[in-house]
């Protein structure tokens, strides 16, 4: 039985040529190497399988070469290239940082590199995932690492450049190495494809590629799995089906119901995904980047940035000419919302439900402008005079139905009083019947008015009260509504935790720390200030919400501002400081 190797390892890069994704730097260090202008210290970092450990390896085969090609590639003929490709080289050592990492490793490590090589130039030491070793590890290799023996080359691998000490990375050469890209990705598992005889479909090579993120390594690997899956034969449908990805089916299918304003089957269709396992944030992140590749679409320039099959890309430029701008706009808008509300969400699947709702009614007629922004001032709202025809009967009128609570407590925008009486009409035929609820006098009259058709009505006027109030008064009924709240938890926390502070004489101001909790209070303005007017006898109240700028914090009172509060409670504090002449400590 033939020994079975990985793609990933049979068909790693032997040469600088062969190495994918990499051109500039391997032109870099093939110059380097042709002019004999070595460093002996370098760094290379970058994500995971992108050639980061191989062209350490390439690098340390060339530069020991006996015999260089004319193009700046080692002959793999001499004595020491034989060696490197048997792994028997004693010029080039490599160390895993990640298992070998304290003060006594790296001293052994710079006992050997006294030793001049036998064979070759040079001794190249390669250090990987060198960010694991320790602080003490990495002091101790200092002086080493500037000052090493001149037949010495060290060539540090990592994945955390940020982990690495600056004294570190200002003795070392730093090559970034970057994602490889899907067309490069594609071309090379095609290559791969051919030597092993697989037959693949251009579309089925792109989602590997798009599920590699970037990592030639796991795309190969991924290559290997879908293979034994298909027996040979690697096709778009078994590539989805196996990896547990999203066809561009489904995506292509929400966006014709959204374009119809077709909710039920969208929703269908949402019920479809989440039925097969798949979680409700995958689908929301999902349709944001479909709306997005529509977006790209749009313009022949910006579609080459979508990095897909040409018959896939057809597809969505096609989708894209029955979309406007201002809709893409909206609806990346509306999923972007719904993502960054997905965690905190306490019922995920109506959020998702909600989602796919907002995307169908977008384009419908009768759609509002929905996405205007919100104002955060939450200004009291008008009670207009509503008039209904009074019942054509003898009896006069006992008793009124009790008015809704937010007629009750509603107060006018300006700050400009109304009469508290209420105004009569020339000819009043009913006199008005008092209701007093919760210490707001309300009246409510019946009048006659001679126009055209002579009807009686009943008129309903608000009474308007002003009375003073103390900022202390103002949060004792703020953090008493709050501890009232039992079911939402995460206003209760908004509310203790951002007090009001009152700005002017029926103005008063919230700072929050982020957009959430400026929601949250948004939408539960009008109850909180249903509340506070009630309880304050201030119809006048007005709210103002904003996000902290500076992220500025409330701190605890003082015992300073304590005593001033409690002295504009009581003004017998106040006289009783002044008599005796006392001072807070």
């Amino acid at each position: 039985m033939n020994n079975y190797i990985v793609s990933a390892r049979k068909y790693r890069p032997v040469t600088f040529n062969s190495v994918v994704g990499q051109r500039a730097l391997t032109t870099t260090l093939k110059n380097a190497i042709a002019s004999g202008k070595l460093a002996h210290a370098y760094l290379f970092c970058g994500p995971r399988g992108v050639g980061k450990t191989t062209c350490a390896r390439i690098f340390a085969k060339t530069i020991n070469c006996l015999s260089p090609a004319a193009n700046g590639e080692a002959c793999n003929q001499c004595e020491s290239c034989v060696a490197f490709n048997e792994q028997r080289s004693f010029n080039i050592h490599e160390l895993d940082a990640a298992s070998n990492n304290s003060v006594d490793d790296i001293r052994s490590l710079i006992e050997q590199v006294r030793i001049p090589p036998q064979i070759g130039k040079y001794k190249v030491y390669i250090i990987d995932e060198v960010h694991m070793l320790s602080q003490a590890a990495f002091n101790a290799f200092l002086k080493t690492l500037e000052e090493p023996p001149h037949h010495a080359i060290f060539i540090l691998a990592t994945t955390e450049k940020h982990k690495i000490l600056p004294t570190i990375l200002s003795r070392c050469q730093i090559y970034d190495f970057s994602r490889i890209t899907i067309k490069d990705t594609v071309e090379h598992l095609q290559y791969v494809a051919d030597q092993e005889n697989v037959n693949t479909e251009p579309e089925a090579l792109n989602v590997l590629a798009q599920k590699a993120d970037g990592g030639m390594r796991d795309a190969l690997s991924i290559f290997d799995q879908v293979v034994s899956f298909t027996g040979g034969n690697v096709t778009y449908k078994a590539v989805i089906e196996n990896l547990n990805v999203l066809d561009y089916e489904y995506y292509f299918r929400l966006t014709d119901c959204i374009l119809s304003n077709n909710v039920v089957d969208g929703l269908l269709i949402l019920n479809e995904i989440l039925s097969k396992g798949f979680d409700g944030n995958n689908v929301i992140t999902g349709i944001a980047t479909h709306l997005r590749d529509l977006l790209l679409c749009k313009d022949p320039k910006t579609a080459d940035l979508f990095e897909v099959g040409a018959s896939i890309r057809d597809r969505y430029i096609e989708t894209a000419k029955k979309c406007s701008n201002e809709f893409l706009y909206k609806a990346i808008d509306i999923v972007n919302e719904s993502d960054l509300n997905y965690r905190i969400s306490r019922n995920k699947r109506l959020l998702s439900d909600l989602t796919i709702i907002r995307l169908c009614q977008l384009s419908s007629p009768q759609a509002g402008p929905e996405d205007q922004k919100k104002k955060q001032v939450i200004d009291p709202i008008f009670s207009q005079q509503e008039t209904t025809p009074a019942p054509n009967t003898a009896n006069p009128v006992k008793t009124s139905p009790k008015p809704p609570q937010s007629q009750l407590i509603a107060a006018p925008k300006s700050d400009a009083r109304m009469p508290s009486a209420p105004t009569q009409t020339k000819e009043p035929t009913q006199k008005p019947v008092n209701i007093h609820i919760g210490g707001l006098g309300v009246s409510i009259s019946a009048f006659g008015q001679k126009k055209e058709k002579e009807e009686e009505r009943h008129e309903m006027t608000i009474e308007i009260l002003n009375e003073r109030f103390t900022p202390l008064q103002l949060i004792n009924e703020w953090k008493a509504y709050a501890e009232e709240i039992t079911e939402e938890h995460h206003l209760k926390n908004t509310m203790l935790n951002c007090l009001p502070n009152l700005i002017a004489n029926t103005v008063f101001e919230v700072v929050v720390n982020n957009p959430v909790q400026e929601q949250r209070l948004t939408d539960s303005g009008m109850d909180i200030l249903s509340r506070l007017r009630v309880n304050l006898k201030n119809t006048h109240l007005k709210m103002e919400v904003r996000i902290s700028e500076d992220n500025e914090k409330k701190l605890a009172f003082t015992p300073a501002e304590k005593f001033n509060l409690m002295m504009e409670e009581n003004e017998s504090l106040r006289k009783l400081k002044d008599e005796f002449g006392l001072e807070l400590s």
